[in-house]
């Protein structure tokens, strides 16, 4: 099984934490879809002869995108790659673009998940992070969905923003599980480089919650989602049983992936390529017939670290089975020697030929896990 992500790169405007590329201007959106496409045939190889699994509209805002263009899209990857007949195929959406007729067409194309970008429900917070829509618009996208028949409906929330307090965090929880919808994935929030935040956090503009109290969000979090049913499979995704991102879980899980689009990033057990972050550029050298990326050849220690990136995060944890007959000797034992500390400080645990981060290992996972990489 493999999947295909496409980065659809155009935004109406820049929300002051992403730092992911897009582009504002609109008018290429055609162009676009045709050097997609084109791109599609020009990787056709790509995956080999595997079913694809997953196809997933990312960016950027793929919800700007009308029914025809989406339609070409899914018509091309269906003609160039062997596509699972149960497939699921999710499109990340704002608000602001999920009304009913809208909702209703992309349903038709064949649309079974979607991921809705609401980030908080706190109009304050939607003005600071520049997000274009409002908590009422929010809550009225999801609704719409839910009336179209979908029924797997993802929404992200960010905690850890200016001002926020653990009153204020518990609602935001209580306000996206009283939708009843099935899956949440919750980020905290990072400043990062080139960012409105960035700036502010250099001129010393953001109140941001300490430490701790970032910890008692993520804290609350996982106990309010638990108390509902949801599984807490990966350290920023919580789903009902049944509804886990199964895009993105195979990423964790070391499945084949084809990125197209600028930026978009692929993976075929044996090197990483992505594609330029320059939609000019990315336009020009496709129509040209070439593909605009770079590429590396992964190393035995560069897979050991991938393994150990993605296996940690997940609720099953890393298998050392896995380690040992994919891996040389000295990863496993390396492995094994650094764990111990982290097992001894309650941060790791070891179930069977298993481990997994604990709670307190979870907030700490960053520093873990690099602990844990081969030189």
């Amino acid at each position: 099984m493999a999947g295909i992500y496409l980065h659809i790169p155009f935004c109406k405007s820049k929300c002051s934490y992403c730092d992911f590329y897009s582009v504002a201007n609109t008018k290429l959106n055609d162009d676009f879809v045709n050097a997609l496409c084109k791109e599609i045939e020009l990787q056709k190889e790509y995956l080999g002869n595997e079913k694809v699994q997953t196809i997933y509209f990312g960016g950027g805002t793929p919800s700007m995108l009308n029914g025809n263009q989406i339609r070409k899209i899914l018509e091309n990857i269906h003609k160039y790659f062997n596509v699972d007949l149960n497939n699921e195929i999710t499109l990340e959406a704002n608000p602001d673009n999920l009304n009913t007729e809208y909702l209703k067409t992309i349903k038709s194309l064949g649309i079974n998940r979607l991921s809705i970008g609401i980030q908080s429900f706190d109009d304050k917070d939607l003005l600071l992070m520049k997000r274009r829509h409002t908590v009422d618009q929010a809550i009225e996208s999801v609704q719409n969905a839910q009336n179209q028949g979908f029924k797997n409906i993802s929404i992200d929330l960010i905690y850890g923003l200016p001002e926020m307090t653990i009153e204020k965090w518990n609602k935001n929880i209580s306000d996206a599980l009283n939708l009843k919808i099935q899956h949440i994935s919750a980020y905290h929030l990072s400043i990062e480089p080139n960012t409105v935040f960035h700036k502010l956090h250099n001129q010393q503009k953001l109140n941001l919650p300490s430490e701790d109290e970032s910890i008692n969000q993520f804290k609350l979090l996982k106990d309010k989602t638990a108390e509902k049913g949801f599984l807490h499979y990966e350290i920023s995704n919580f789903a009902l049983d049944g509804s886990l991102s199964l895009h993105n879980t195979n990423y964790w899980m070391g499945v084949k992936y084809l990125g197209l689009g600028p930026s978009a990033h692929s993976y075929n057990l044996t090197s990483r390529q992505w594609n330029i972050s320059n939609l000019h550029q990315y336009l020009d050298v496709i129509l040209k017939g070439k593909i605009p990326c770079e590429k590396e050849k992964l190393s035995k220690t560069e897979k050991y670290n991938d393994f150990v990136i993605t296996s940690l995060r997940t609720m099953w944890g890393l298998n050392t089975e896995k380690l040992k007959s994919t891996m040389d000797e000295m990863y496993e034992k390396h492995f094994l020697s650094k764990a111990k500390s982290f097992l001894d400080k309650n941060l790791l645990v070891n179930l069977g030929d298993n481990f997994l981060l604990t709670e307190k290992g979870m907030i700490l996972s960053d520093f873990i896990i690099e602990s844990l990489l081969y030189d």
